[in-house]
């Protein structure tokens, strides 16, 4: 599933291509996609059409589109969802296409924005807006204080101002995490406590703390969880510089480029791989039903910890 390096790819080139235009029409090619909008297709292009898409904001792995002063384009791209910008000297029409925008007046040209999902557990919706319970901008490309409705239970992810390093939001969450009596990978997967990092980068980031992800959370000295999360924080910022993570033609930004940053990974899906810091092999254990990959040197598996 796309973290928040890739979903913030996605919403940067949505910001720099598409903000400021008007949606014209909306032809929905597959009722699914929009199941989570109150009223069907039918409702989701009729209350899209005419609306001018505001900005392109974000919040852990969800993206919204500020529409009207209180609502909002609400896209979640599950395990395959793209955004896909169009131009009208582009005529080629994605397979599984499953929402076309057409649009007027964008500033960089764009005839169209598409939905494209292969796997269809993404989806698309209008939501209302709510505000904030800090008074703060609801997420990374938004000034207004207010964010979607089925985002508002979301914690802020560390691309976030708000909890930027050395800052009370960011000494909130290291609290919030030592509250919890669980491991730290799980923590660090708890899109309530921090959003954005997902299996990816959460052990990457334990790697380059020399952390291992069954650290019981609430043994674990504040210095060791902001080393934790200074290093998630460094490692989705580098794969952003590199588009994000594409292990296939899933993962794109909205000019349909996959990122790169796979070929930087330490040890995620490397089990048996020489770790790139001491050269043992690296260790791939069972985890919440998908894998955990470490290495057994500089991380020690702790005696009592919680998976």
């Amino acid at each position: 599933m796309p973290e928040l390096p890739e979903v913030e790819t996605v919403r940067d080139g949505l910001a720099r291509l598409v903000v400021g235009a008007r949606v014209r029409d909306v032809e929905v090619f597959r009722d699914y996609s929009v199941r989570r909008h109150d009223g069907g297709a039918a409702a989701f292009a009729d209350q899209l059409r005419g609306r001018r898409l505001a900005a392109a904001a974000r919040r852990g792995k969800f993206l919204w589109l500020p529409v009207e002063q209180d609502a909002a384009l609400l896209a979640h791209l599950g395990m395959s969802g793209q955004l896909l910008v169009r131009d009208g000297d582009d005529p080629w029409t994605h397979p599984h296409l499953r929402v076309r925008m057409h649009l007027a007046d964008a500033p960089s040209g764009a005839t169209a924005l598409d939905f494209v999902d292969q796997r269809t557990f993404g989806h698309l919706a209008v939501v209302d807006l709510v505000p904030t319970p800090d008074g703060a901008p609801g997420g990374l490309g938004t000034d207004a204080p207010a964010v979607p409705e089925p985002v508002a239970h979301i914690a802020r992810d560390l691309l976030d101002p708000v909890v930027a390093a050395g800052t009370p939001g960011r000494e909130a969450v290291v609290a919030a995490i030592r509250r919890r009596r669980t491991g730290i990978k799980r923590a660090l997967l708890d899109q309530t406590v921090v959003s954005g990092i997902g299996n990816i980068y959460a052990d990457e980031a334990l790697w380059r703390a020399r952390l291992h992800f069954a650290r019981a959370t609430d043994t674990m000295r504040a210095a060791d969880v902001r080393r934790a999360l200074d290093a998630a924080e460094e490692v989705m910022r580098e794969a952003l510089v590199q588009g994000g993570t594409s292990f296939d033609s899933l993962y794109v930004n909205v000019n349909g480029a996959s990122g790169y940053f796979s070929r930087s990974l330490a040890v995620y899906g490397r089990e048996g791989e020489p770790c790139p810091r001491c050269g043992t092999p690296v260790r791939r254990d069972a985890f919440m039903n998908r894998s955990a990959f470490t290495c057994p040197v500089c991380q020690r598996r702790p005696r009592q910890g919680r998976w």
